[in-house]
């Protein structure tokens, strides 16, 4: 599929410098674009490659200065990391055929409705009591419980297993092997040493435009609901305990361990390795960098902290500066000691 520079700017609202005309044939890095690909420059440090690539059109921003001539054409836009991003959903839109129908085998209870348009793979199980909306796909191998509820244009991928009375939005996803609304670690230490499992009746709620990555598991409340606002994105391999709560477009990467009960806030970014102990929460906008270990709540918004125990990032950096020295630190204190006269007798 093709299309010209020209569309392409008027799908971004960006403005052309060179041949409107030029037909874009793929997408690539600015790297390695060749002749009838399209890239965009986010990063300064990249900029020298506008000057030398040899992409067809390249996306940047309004207020990027030229250093010498280009034989590329610009389209600038705003913000071209957006843009480009804006662009990737438009082409996938655009060439993805879509699935629909049913394959067979596939199971859905009696009692359960499925809207127009939507897609069952092989091997898909839909319970008893359930209610899907439009557009809904379930690919192959993918468990849906009784009485779920996916909203229209939800995507459950194969493998997935969403667990009874789970709630999902629309236009959510949910990739190959996440598990979703499976019991919360719930067990009650006995008088002998044993421990006897707490029933864990409650459901998960994924709002509105929520991504759930591979292999991540979401539990299912103790009691009430564990909760992942509208628009949060949750990476691959992470784990949400019981009765936690993720806010609004919040961004989780990958191993991030959240214990239960824990509120995680609206805009907040949680790198890789992160984990958070239960009950505690995290005001909006807060940043842990990787590997943070937090163990009390955040109530300052807008905090970057890291670490373990987590403290503000730059104060962890510079005590990583001291921690790299202290062997040299230590020699320097021996050698002081072995110097110094020995102290008079009393």
């Amino acid at each position: 599929m093709k299309f010209t520079v020209g569309q392409v700017a008027q799908v971004l609202g960006g403005i052309v410098e060179g041949s409107a005309s030029a037909e874009i044939a793929s997408l690539a890095k600015i790297e390695e674009a060749g002749s009838g690909a399209l890239a965009f420059l986010a990063n300064a440090k990249y900029e020298h490659y506008l000057y030398t690539t040899g992409a067809t059109a390249v996306i940047v921003s309004h207020g990027l200065v030229l250093r010498q001539p280009v034989a590329t054409t610009l389209i600038r836009v705003a913000d071209p990391y957006s843009g480009f991003s804006q662009l990737l959903e438009f082409y996938q839109q655009a060439t993805r055929t879509g699935r629909r129908g049913v394959e067979q085998p596939a199971f859905m209870g009696e009692s359960s409705t499925i809207g127009p348009n939507h897609y069952r793979g092989a091997f898909s199980y839909i319970g008893e009591n359930c209610v899907l909306g439009e557009n809904v796909q379930i690919f192959p191998h993918a468990y849906v419980g009784d009485r779920v509820r996916i909203g229209d244009n939800s995507i459950i991928h194969a493998g997935a297993k969403i667990y009874p009375d789970t709630v999902i939005g629309q236009r959510c996803v949910v990739k190959a092997g996440a598990v979703v609304g499976s019991d919360g670690f719930g067990f009650a230490p006995q008088p002998d040493g044993s421990y006897k499992a707490v029933p864990q009746i409650g459901n998960v709620v994924l709002e509105d435009d929520v991504s759930i990555g591979a292999n991540t598991t979401v539990d299912c409340a103790t009691l009430g609901s564990t909760v992942v606002r509208q628009g949060a994105k949750i990476d691959n391999l992470v784990q949400l305990a019981h009765n936690t709560e993720i806010g609004r477009h919040t961004v989780i990467a990958a191993q991030t361990g959240i214990s239960g009960s824990s509120k995680v806030g609206e805009f907040c970014v949680l790198a890789g390795q992160v984990g958070l102990v239960g009950h505690i929460s995290i005001a909006n906008r807060t940043t842990l960098a990787a590997k943070t270990g937090l163990q009390k709540s955040v109530r300052q918004e807008g905090q970057v902290l890291q670490g373990y125990p987590a403290f503000p990032l730059v104060e962890n950096q510079r005590s990583a500066v001291i921690y790299r020295r202290l062997p040299e630190l230590e020699r320097r204190v021996a050698a002081l000691e072995k110097n110094a006269p020995a102290p008079e007798k009393s």
